[in-house]
């Protein structure tokens, strides 16, 4: 058998394990393609499976979603369940009738509708997980991780790129065609292709920054309630995520405005066009791009865990700034990304500004994240390489 042929381990998967013991049912969302329907099937063993993807199913499953759910006296994998609504309700009865552990495992691309469901239908009898695309840990223990920094930033980490042979930048604009061009479209009834691919464009360009949603109307041709519900609507489905200010006793001067984030900094990467890993290592973007990869992976390390991602950010009026605050329990970690091979001087201004004036009573870790290949050790903060981010997620 080629090695490569077999699905590559999830970490999520010991955690889901686990949830099983303890809830009638799971959860997990996640953007399309990350991998949720392979980790459920693999769950579910002997379980039946059920796609509410499928046309014929799901009209079942709408008009006699009682008869629907009497198929499955044990127990299913219902894949993208939030396409059907009614059955949350019906679920909630017979998990209440039969308090057997384990028996649902369910899947939804769409993490609001499915919280929003959850906690009005099956509150305490549905564990909600995340599974985001592959960590770059989960490809480095199965011996399939880009050898290079730049592969990584430039394919991205989606499942399906890293688990056939598939070029990724073939695979990156059928994503988009398929999936963020038609359905998150049609969910938002956009008439006008160009505008909303303008608008993708634009949020990819301005990955790190601060939302500016005038900014980003006016540049799109949009109202800024427009561009509101449409970011609404790529951070429900998975395809962006915000990262928010982290508040201290010194909030006075801070900048309080939250940062956007894609879910994949390859599908960033394509999306402000480039295709090849020589354009991305002149690319201006390539150093946001680089700290986008670090924000994923410090999210996933949360989500991959049983963990929601807490990840927040500390700018002020003046422009002192660290990338990524992360609290576990009393420990702040402070985060520096770098995307070049040497650690610039001016690298630890951030961290070192800061450091003294966080949270009173909270020990402070700093770390710093470069395009490098050494770990190194300073006086007041780890050094870590690209494709060395263990000691920093084990922390987390």
């Amino acid at each position: 058998m080629n090695p490569n042929s077999r699905p590559i381990p999830r970490h999520l998967y010991a955690v889901a394990q686990r949830q099983l013991a303890g809830f009638p049912a799971i959860a997990i969302t996640g953007p399309r393609q990350s991998g949720k329907t392979t980790l459920a099937r693999e769950l579910g063993g002997d379980r039946p499976y059920a796609s509410l993807e499928n046309p014929d199913v799901r009209r079942f499953a709408d008009e006699d979603p009682r008869g629907f759910l009497a198929q499955f006296p044990d127990g299913a994998v219902l894949d993208e369940i939030q396409r059907c609504p009614p059955l949350f309700s019906y679920l909630q009865g017979i998990l209440d009738a039969d308090r057997r552990m384990g028996r649902f495992i369910l899947t939804g691309s769409q993490q609001f509708g499915m919280v929003e469901a959850i906690t009005q239908s099956l509150a305490g009898r549905v564990s909600l997980l995340s599974l985001w695309p592959f960590s770059l840990a989960e490809l480095q223990d199965a011996g399939r991780a880009p050898t290079s920094l730049d592969a990584v930033l430039h394919a991205g980490l989606f499942p399906p790129i890293h688990d056939r042979p598939v070029d990724p930048d073939a695979w990156l604009q059928s994503y988009v065609a398929t999936y963020l061009e038609r359905d998150v479209r049609m969910s938002i009834k956009v008439q006008d292709l160009a505008t909303f691919q303008r608008f993708l464009q634009l949020c990819a360009g301005r990955i790190g920054q601060l939302v500016n949603f005038s900014s980003l109307a006016s540049d799109t041709g949009i109202s800024r309630a427009t561009a509101e519900a449409w970011l609404s609507v790529l951070q429900a489905g998975f395809i962006v995520f915000l990262a928010r200010p982290y508040f201290t006793n010194v909030s006075k001067r801070l900048i309080k405005a939250p940062k956007i984030y894609f879910t994949d900094p390859g599908l960033a990467a394509w999306l402000v066009g480039i295709r090849s890993i020589e354009h991305l290592r002149s690319h201006p973007l390539r150093g946001a791009i680089f700290e986008n990869w670090v924000m994923t992976e410090l999210a996933k390390a949360s989500a991959h865990a049983g963990r929601v991602p807490a990840i927040g950010f500390l700018r002020d009026k003046e422009g002192h700034e660290i990338d990524a605050i992360v609290a576990n329990g009393p420990i702040l970690h402070a985060i520096e990304a770098k995307s070049g091979q040497t650690v610039p001087s001016d690298a630890f201004k951030g961290l070192d500004f800061w450091q003294p004036k966080l949270q009173p009573g909270a020990s402070t870790r700093s770390w710093l994240v470069y395009g490098g290949d050494s770990p190194q050790h300073r006086q007041t903060t780890t050094i870590l390489p690209w494709n060395g981010l263990a000691p920093l997620l084990r922390e987390l």
